[in-house]
């Protein structure tokens, strides 16, 4: 938890107009270590251990919740949000977000062990910012993305 208001405050220092920056802050942090198949493992084996230990589960509901709320703040506050109509709230650009993230980290655990911490980062980054130009660029230029 600490770690996590450690990462929200990073976030929250950035500009409102750079969101995507802010988010990254957030969505790479485990790829920024050596041990990161440890640190991404780990997470996979917590939220398992949640859906069978409710004390668990709780305490991953709390950190979850936690990070939800950051990032929704983030999200509503970020002019780049305004600008889209894809009739999304918030609160359900985070829950995607939160899905593809969650996705990517099972991802990394599976990957071959040859590939680098730099290289997973620059995997996960490639992906939140095709997700990021998705969920933030106004109707009229998604045929450009």
């Amino acid at each position: 938890m600490q770690r996590l208001f450690a990462l929200l405050s990073e976030a929250f220092t950035k500009p409102a107009c750079m969101i995507s920056a802010s988010l990254e802050i957030l969505f790479t942090a485990h790829c920024c270590e050596e041990a990161t198949r440890v640190v991404s493992a780990f997470v996979v084996d917590l939220y398992a251990e949640a859906s069978r230990n409710p004390r668990v589960a709780d305490l991953v509901r709390d950190v979850l919740q936690t990070a939800m709320a950051g990032v929704t703040e983030l999200i509503s506050k970020a002019p780049e949000a305004q600008n889209t109509s894809r009739g999304l709230s918030p609160m359900e650009m985070a829950e995607l977000i939160f899905a593809v993230a969650r996705g990517m980290l099972m991802l990394d655990v599976l990957r071959p062990q040859d590939m680098t911490a730099t290289e997973r980062r620059e995997r996960q980054l490639q992906v939140t910012r095709r997700l990021w130009s998705l969920l933030f660029k106004p109707e009229a230029e998604l045929a450009y993305a």
